[in-house]
């Protein structure tokens, strides 16, 4: 028996729940007829239409083909509430408050931020199908197609500031790892500060937001981005326009690729049980293992933070998160920006 768990999302209109439905037949990947969708949802061929209207003008690709009907280009996994709190313990279902799977948001981060601060030490989760303004770091974009991905949030409550907060992100990346590593997803690095790296190239992403004082409550709210499987004429987008050559999940396992709402779950447990340890502890629990998988260890680099551009070679972090980089053997410390491989200078 799954147990009881609050869920905040509005209740769905006649409209939502025919799309919902629709959703769901088309899954498969496979043709289905206007008539038999009509049929199915108990709605005229007209109505059908306009459902598949819909769905297109929110970005969903929906192919059709007089005589044989709808589909989408290949079967979908949809997220589901019920298929992830069945992946949970009954421990951690106690521990949520609440798990929302929405179809479509603005941004996870900005809907778990403008809720009211869940109780400290459970979780507040929100997923969602499409993101209309997904945040990546640095004011840029999140994409991530109809299907293609996970876009999650969890908003957390510490009491007070842990140590050595500012080291958050790298703590929650470490998480990430594991609960890959359960699924069997391995070789996943990490790359200072957010980046989750396959083969150098990205795999997914996580961005923090915090809202309290230095001294009292603080609210965090932690955006995580997956690529799971990724349409070509996308990786060819990010390419051109972000210079960012991207890995994704099916990539890695191919016919073994969990479903998407396995790993959201495996996932929420990881990053809840660090929250439960960093909160006490801070990073220096997780700082060995993030140095084991840092991608850019004893790497030459460039850092740019602000209009500054610095080479040197890379030397890990300290606990208070700060890259560490040998510049013409001196130490210098960068608390932000952007870091990549490069030849030194």
């Amino acid at each position: 028996m799954i147990a009881t768990v609050k869920n905040r999302s509005p209740k769905l209109s006649p409209t939502q729940v025919r799309r919902a439905r629709l959703l769901a037949l088309l899954a498969t990947g496979e043709f289905h007829s206007g008539e038999r969708l009509a049929k199915r949802l108990r709605i005229s061929r007209g109505g059908i239409w306009k459902l598949i209207r819909s769905l297109q003008a929110m970005g969903i690709d929906v192919e059709s083909v007089p005589r044989q009907g709808y589909r989408f280009p290949r079967a979908v996994d949809l997220l589901d509430r019920n298929a992830i709190l069945a992946e949970m313990s009954s421990e951690m279902r106690g521990l949520l408050n609440p798990l929302d799977v929405l179809l479509t948001v603005d941004s996870t981060n900005r809907y778990v931020a403008e809720h009211a601060a869940n109780p400290a030490g459970t979780t507040h989760v929100c997923v969602a199908e499409i993101q209309n303004a997904g945040r990546g770091r640095r004011g840029r974009s999140w994409v991530a197609p109809f299907g293609s991905g996970i876009c999650m949030s969890l908003g957390w409550q510490f009491l007070e500031a842990p140590p050595t907060f500012s080291a958050l992100s790298l703590a929650v990346g470490v998480a990430v790892v594991r609960g890959f590593r359960r699924l069997g997803i391995e070789g996943v690095g990490l790359k200072w500060p957010n980046d989750l790296i396959w083969q150098q190239r990205k795999l997914g992403g996580i961005l923090i937001e915090m809202r309290g004082e230095s001294a009292g409550p603080a609210q965090v709210v932690i955006g995580i981005g997956i690529n799971m499987r990724m349409p070509g004429a996308v990786r060819l987008m990010l390419a051109e326009q972000q210079a960012a050559l991207i890995a994704d999940v099916h990539e890695i396992m191919r016919e073994r690729t969990p479903p998407r709402n396995a790993l959201i779950a495996v996932l929420v447990e990881e990053v809840t049980r660090m929250l439960q340890t960093f909160g006490a502890k801070g990073f220096e629990p997780f700082a060995d293992e993030w140095r084991r998988l840092d991608t850019l260890a004893d790497a030459p680099v460039r850092v740019m933070s602000g209009a500054e551009t610095t080479f040197g070679r890379a030397r890990g972090v300290d606990l208070d998160g700060t890259l560490l980089v040998d510049v013409d053997g001196q130490l210098r410390r960068f608390a932000s920006g952007e870091v990549s491989l490069r030849a030194a200078r």
